[in-house]
């Protein structure tokens, strides 16, 4: 068998020799079929129109199609098959009766040849009846049912379809599935596609399932999108494992992983709405728009004032119209997006994208707080207890000896010699420093290090700061840019709690995290308790000077940080996020996934879905910590072993 190119994935290439054709057929004739099954041995992709709105698309050479045959006032069916990789959407006509059989058998003799064996695993949706009068409860009784002929796999394969089968949940109901054994397997009113000893001649296994149309309505026939989208990913994730079972125990394919069993190559509309969501993302930084512009001046205008008065923050103009702007994101058409891990975050973005548009136009009104609790969540109480336990921490009276602390410029010089041991190994990474009065202290947008003029950083936070903003935040906006899609540079829905989780974790693996860093991510967590609970400025300021012992100016910058645009609770994350990757590390899991895009952590299995699938390519940046034998027997111990935030504090310094 030949690999399937990794060129099938490249959004700009010219060729697309197997996109649907615009001239409809007349019908399904010999030299179409004799075409497939020729590009079907030389393990070409195939990907055509076919009568009735019909369509075969076969990702490469794979042990098993299925088959969903068109009929009427069926609405939503044929989209339970068009994620996988290897699918038939057949017309449902008497007239188109014979050749799609030919069809069929064609290409059970072509992949049979291949693999020795093959799996036709046909779906057809059961009868709009039984409908529940409970507006809660799916439409019609969620109940799968599999049909197996004489000619069906081995029992194994059907045992697992149906475990798997059995987890899907519709409107928090729990399924039934039942095994029903026939002498035909076929939808209602049609012949079957292939007989029993015509199976048993190509060494062809036949299935059918059964769904319950609980996607629409039962009486009036009208979808439920979300519903529907949501059962054709369970669905989805129900058939692999049974197709990877059937290879390995019936062919001579071994898929290391059921997952390697998915799509591979992706529709043109999904770099049409990769681009666009990226086109809008573009339009604005949304950290940059909340970040006050006169923070200098808002602080003398305080200190000036006794600390009595909260500050007048002023922020950059909005860039764009939000109405026209939402409007432009919501002409993205999603639904035309087959593959549902793709659609899934897609969708998400888009979400996301439409909150923080509102957020800005919202900026410095009450509003702009609520918009913030929907994009970055609110805080526990189990996180203010962790909060308030470190600030009350005895404090350390190991002194620091700095023996430097570097200006801007020195900082951006360090940056750049950063910047170049990453170069020499990948030329992509195109990172630059950045001096601006823009930013309050040192951030990163868009592949640069933004660096304010007067900041100053102690030499024993040098290293720490580095691996934070360059080794985590320029590394996975870099790695996010490698990948086909710009999602994963710009960021997925949610990666900023992930992201800066990592990226404090880098500074504890480098030996940086000190206890003031970890009093000040708690003190931003109380600030944020204090805003949500309708504390004014001043009265945050004043119980982290006063209840926490914070410097003045150390407070000051945490609650302008908290109260920017009217109220932002993004600062909890940082302490929220450690918390989070130092939990999924004691599990066992590991850093690299994390670091092939800006993801969340919910995001994980799709990554690693999409990575099986050959769909996303391998991570080509790797931290610089990642080589400092401390930094690595620091990762494994806490992979060992969970591990708290305050237990980090108690860590001894690397031996020399």
């Amino acid at each position: 068998m030949k690999s399937d190119p990794v060129t099938t994935l490249n959004p700009d290439a010219k060729a697309r020799v197997n996109e649907p054709r615009k001239r409809k057929e007349k019908g399904i004739s010999e030299s179409l079929i004799q075409t497939i099954c020729e590009r079907l041995a030389g393990d070409e992709r195939v990907r055509r129109s076919l009568p009735e709105k019909g369509r075969l698309h076969i990702d490469r050479q794979l042990p098993f199609l299925i088959v969903y045959r068109r009929r009427e006032n069926d609405l939503g069916t044929d989209r339970l098959v068009t994620g996988e990789a290897a699918y038939l959407i057949a017309p449902g006509g008497s007239q188109h009766r014979d050749g799609v059989a030919a069809l069929v058998q064609g290409a059970a003799k072509a992949m049979s040849k291949e693999f020795g064996a093959y799996l036709i695993l046909e779906i057809w949706a059961g009868d709009d009846e039984g409908a529940a009068s409970d507006a809660a409860k799916p439409s019609v009784p969620p109940v799968f049912r599999i049909i197996v002929p004489e000619s069906a796999p081995p029992a194994k394969v059907i045992d697992i379809l149906s475990q798997r089968l059995s987890r899907i949940k519709v409107l928090k109901q729990e399924v039934e599935v039942e095994v029903v054994h026939r002498d035909q397997c076929k939808p209602p009113g049609l012949r079957p596609l292939i007989s029993s000893d015509q199976a048993a001649e190509l060494h062809c296994s036949v299935l059918g399932l059964v769904v319950p149309p609980v996607y629409r309505d039962a009486k009036t026939g009208q979808e439920f999108p979300p519903l529907l989208r949501s059962f054709r990913s369970a669905v989805g994730h129900a058939l692999k494992p049974a197709f990877y079972r059937f290879a390995r125990s019936q062919t001579i394919h071994r898929p290391p992983h059921y997952h390697e069993l998915g799509r591979r190559a992706v529709v043109k509309a999904v770099w049409d709405v990769d681009r666009k969501l990226s086109e809008v993302s573009s339009e604005f930084d949304f950290l940059l728009q909340v970040t006050p512009i006169n923070s200098s001046e808002a602080w003398q205008e305080f200190e000036q004032s006794g600390f009595q008065s909260a500050p007048e923050f002023h922020y950059r103009p909005t860039p764009f119209d939000p109405a026209s702007l939402k409007r432009q994101l919501y002409d993205i058409s999603i639904d035309h997006v087959e593959d549902p891990a793709l659609q899934y975050i897609f969708q998400e973005k888009q979400e996301e994208l439409d909150r923080k548009i509102t957020m800005l136009r919202d900026r410095d009104t009450p509003r702009f707080l609520y918009g913030g609790l929907q994009v970055y969540g609110g805080v526990t109480a189990d996180l203010v207890e962790q909060a308030t336990e470190l600030l009350n921490r005895p404090r350390s009276r190991t002194a620091v000896n700095e023996t430097e602390t570097l200006d801007a410029k020195g900082f951006a010089a360090r940056a750049e010699k950063e910047f170049d041991q990453y170069r020499s190994s990948n030329p992509t990474f195109t990172a630059k420093t950045k001096l601006t009065k823009r930013v309050a202290g040192v951030m990163v947008s868009r592949g640069a290090l933004l660096i304010n003029p007067n900041t100053t950083v102690p030499g024993s936070r040098v290293e720490a700061l580095l691996q934070h903003e360059v080794g985590t935040h320029l590394v996975t906006y870099f790695n996010g840019k490698a990948q086909p899609f710009r999602q994963l540079g710009s960021g997925l829905a949610g990666y900023e709690e992930l992201q800066e989780g990592v990226a404090v974790l880098a500074e504890y693996l480098v030996g940086g995290l000190t206890q003031a860093r970890v009093r000040q991510l708690a003190a931003r967590v109380v600030a944020v308790r204090d805003l949500i609970d309708g504390a004014s400025f001043v009265e945050t300021f004043r119980v982290l000077v006063g209840e926490y012992g914070l410097t003045r100016k150390s407070a000051f910058k945490i609650t302008m940080r908290v109260y920017r645009g009217g109220g932002l609770t993004k600062d909890a994350i940082y302490l929220r996020g450690l918390g989070g990757i130092l939990s999924y590390l004691g599990k066992g899991g590991e850093l690299d996934p994390l670091l092939v895009g800006k993801i969340a952590v919910e995001h994980v299995p799709i990554i690693k879905e999409l990575q099986l699938r050959q769909v996303l390519k391998p991570t080509p940046i790797r931290p610089q910590y990642l080589q400092n034998k401390n930094a690595l027997a620091r990762l494994s111990a806490l992979q060992e072993t969970p591990t708290s935030v305050s237990a980090l504090l108690d860590t001894p310094p690397d031996e020399e």
